[in-house]
């Protein structure tokens, strides 16, 4: 789908801050309210954003926000998606669903080793170990940022490149935590606060520095 550089640049912004109204979107891209609505307008008609209900404020008049849609979210890469899908669905029906854990799980010890390479090799303290993750993660499709927080950091993933996947089999986020943990096991401790499949918007993980 050809999309203008201010229509990609929206849905990038949409896509990693959640709902937005006109203004801040006009805001944070530098662009004119007018702009981001004629913007918008295209965008909508090709049914990758909508408004959301009316957001209410303590003062002035009810603001109405922009998301993206189900095709808006497609727009960003999620891999051979269904090629994968036939694949877990065959080997869910001739193995049983333990065999299959199995391969996500050795998947996830090829993708750590490689993560523990390249963590080995940057400086020594946590803060970098969070850093050289958060952009292996972003390399691989994650759209990651890091936020930093009074006790740790905050690891947010924008974007799942295996979504349709971890839906058809959970595994996935599960060995996702379980890497995670072994990476900075000495170091922090790792916890899920946000889950695409719990009714989040987007998956987050809290590294809380571990004083022990």
């Amino acid at each position: 789908m050809n999309l203008a550089e201010s229509q990609i640049k929206i849905l990038e912004r949409l896509k990693t801050r959640g709902p937005q109204s006109v203004r801040i979107l006009a805001t944070q891209l530098g662009m004119t309210t007018m702009g981001v609505r004629q913007h918008l307008a295209e965008l909508q008609k090709r049914e990758l954003v909508k408004q959301t209900e009316e957001a209410r404020q303590t003062r002035g008049r009810p603001v109405h926000l922009w998301k993206l849609t189900a095709t808006g979210h497609q727009q960003f890469p999620n891999g051979h998606e269904q090629v994968a899908l036939e694949l877990i669905t065959t080997l869910q029906a001739d193995l049983g669903q333990t065999h299959l854990n199995k391969l996500v799980d050795a998947r996830s010890q090829r993708l750590q080793t490689r993560y523990e390479k390249a963590l080995e090799k940057s400086g020594p303290a946590l803060e970098d170990k969070v850093r050289v993750l958060t952009d292996l993660l972003d390399g691989d499709g994650f759209m990651t940022e890091v936020r930093l927080l009074p006790d740790g950091w905050l690891l947010i993933e924008n974007h799942c490149p295996v979504c349709s996947a971890a839906q058809k089999c959970p595994q996935f986020c599960q060995s996702e935590l379980e890497m995670f943990r072994s990476l900075l096991a000495n170091y922090a401790d790792v916890e899920r606060v946000d889950h695409l499949f719990a009714g989040g918007r987007r998956c987050a993980y809290k590294i809380i520095i571990n004083n022990a």
